[in-house]
């Protein structure tokens, strides 16, 4: 194979890694990996009209099917497009394969208009960053690039670690990996595909580490688990209920995980609440914090005059290594032999009526949950303190949270999670002013006939800002503040773009009418978006 070029022999290592899908908006950079598809039909190309989508498709394609789809942009202007998902995906550690063309070598000194820093770019939300010096080198980086997105290298260390905050990843396997592809290296011939790397296998805890954690649990001491990450899923939520029955330790996990296992049939878990003063509520009294694939609590944002960090003064943090479903297993065979995990059980809300509130399109949503569902939650204000309340009983299903907060996940996140897993329903509970972030992702959910239902959530303003206004100190007086918050005059109609961009698209503004299109969509494959009115 030395007659190839660089690009294909870029894209048939990453083929032979186990890389299927690739979601691109490509540019003249990228020609020659675009061409390369043609001769390499196992390797899916699934255009996105905004760098974006892409990004967020492959975050959610990597949540879902537990290995890397690759991104593809242009340039530096095309990876700062994405990187706000490329950040989303970094802290859900999601194994992602950002691949970004350059220009040719010798046309960079030339410093034309589309010239950038893409090394400092890809930095910025990348474990991993490799620029290829020519074609010889596009195979081996490609499969260095695959193993690095489903490497541990900089998890942290076992536990009491000096440095809580310092690591960047926490006990799970997946993290961003950026290659930078010059076109010359692309074009030019003489490359060869390279063989798969092995990744790194997950840490395990250490000996002693261990044995300080068993006895915390067996002390009586008032201690909470905090769960993210493979802690989440259905095995290590039997064990980590095991051992929560046993020792009376209680059990929380991030406001929106990147992934939860949940519903009927699985032990149940609380989740942290979004206020800081909330959460202080939640791990009052608690002794020690044992930390399994989690970062230690903290609010999103500094307020004046308040602490940040959450973690209750005098507590000792604990952290377990990455392989945390074989350490939790271990623990729960210990301090809990003879225990057996309690899940949840079905139990749907009553159907509701009347005006959509807060309260009740969530309650449609639980009424009408498939099962195995894929819930990827965008619903920001509109959905804290109801949904997971609402289908905490619901069939089991994966819900998908809004890891990094940077807004504009939920539409292109449920892309990439219908492409990984397309004999599963996805549902996107989308807020309004976040759907704009990337409305295009709809015209990909219409191209390629992907099964996602989006309820977009209309209040008609960014309504967790309102709140944030005043928790903050800022002082208004009414006018223009206000406006920078509403998002009326013109009213955005969902129906409208829905149906221009391919989708067949309802609206709601009563539990009747939701829980009647939402039923419809359900049974009808494709995509469907219901736009629902708040009151």
């Amino acid at each position: 194979m030395s007659d190839l070029n660089g690009a294909h022999a870029l894209v048939r290592t990453l083929v032979a890694s186990g890389v299927e899908v690739c979601f691109g908006n490509p540019g003249t950079s990228e020609m020659h990996f675009v061409a390369a598809l043609d001769t390499l039909p196992a390797m899916r190309g699934v255009l996105c009209l905004h760098e974006g989508v892409a990004t967020g498709a492959a975050d959610g394609y990597g949540r879902m099917a537990g290995r890397p789809a690759a991104a593809l942009l242009h340039l530096g202007p095309g990876l700062a497009n994405g990187i706000a998902n490329l950040h989303n995906a970094r802290r859900a550690h999601s194994p992602v394969l950002a691949i970004v063309g350059d220009h040719a070598t010798d046309h960079q000194q030339l410093d034309s208009p589309l010239q950038s820093d893409i090394d400092a770019l890809a930095r910025s939300v990348s474990s991993w960053v490799r620029r290829s010096g020519s074609a010889d080198d596009l195979g081996p980086d490609a499969a260095a690039a695959v193993a690095a997105t489903m490497g541990v290298s900089r998890d942290a260390p076992d536990l009491d670690a000096g440095d809580l905050d310092a690591p960047d990843r926490t006990g799970t396997s997946g993290s961003v990996a950026t290659l930078i592809v010059p076109a010359d290296a692309s074009w030019s011939p003489g490359a060869r595909p390279a063989d798969p790397v092995p990744a790194p296998v997950p840490a395990a805890i250490g000996a002693d580490a261990f044995r300080t954690v068993a006895a915390v649990l067996r002390s009586g001491e008032p201690a909470a688990l905090v769960l993210d990450g493979a802690a989440l899923s259905e095995a290590g939520l039997r064990a980590a209920d095991r051992i929560a029955r046993a020792t009376g330790t209680r059990l929380f996990c991030p406001t929106w995980p990147a992934r939860w296992r949940r519903g009927a049939g699985i032990p149940a878990v609380e989740p942290f609440a979004y206020r800081g003063e909330d959460v202080v509520g939640q791990l009052r009294d608690v002794r020690h914090l044992i930390l399994a694939g989690a970062r230690p609590p903290v609010t999103s944002f500094g307020y004046p005059g308040r602490s940040g960090a959450l973690t209750p003064p005098g507590a000792r943090v604990h952290r377990m290594g990455a392989d945390i479903i074989a350490t939790l297993t271990r623990l729960a065979a210990i301090v809990a032999p003879d225990i057996a995990p309690v899940p949840a059980t079905l139990a749907r809300p009553a159907m509701p009526t009347g005006p959509l509130t807060n309260r009740t399109w969530a309650e449609v949503v639980g009424a009408l949950l498939p099962e195995n569902a894929i819930v990827c939650d965008e619903s920001i204000t509109a959905g804290m303190g109801t949904l997971p309340a609402a289908t905490a009983g619901a069939p089991a299903h994966d819900l998908l949270g809004l890891t990094g907060l940077a807004i504009g996940q939920g539409l292109p996140l449920a892309v990439g999670a219908a492409i990984a897993r397309p004999e599963r329903p996805v549902i996107c509970l989308e807020a309004d002013g976040s759907a704009m972030y990337t409305l295009p992702a709809l015209w990909t959910q219409a191209r390629e006939h992907l099964d996602i239902t989006t309820i977009i959530l209309n209040n008609r303003s960014y309504a967790i800002l309102r709140a944030e206004l005043e928790r903050v100190g800022a002082a208004t007086t009414g006018g223009a503040s206000a406006r920078m918050l509403d998002l009326s005059n013109p009213n955005l109609d969902f129906v409208a773009l829905a149906t221009g961009m391919g989708v067949p698209a309802t609206k709601a503004t009563t539990a009747e009418e939701l829980s009647t299109h939402l039923a419809a969509a359900l049974a009808t494959p494709g995509p469907h978006l219901i736009e629902a009115v708040l009151g």
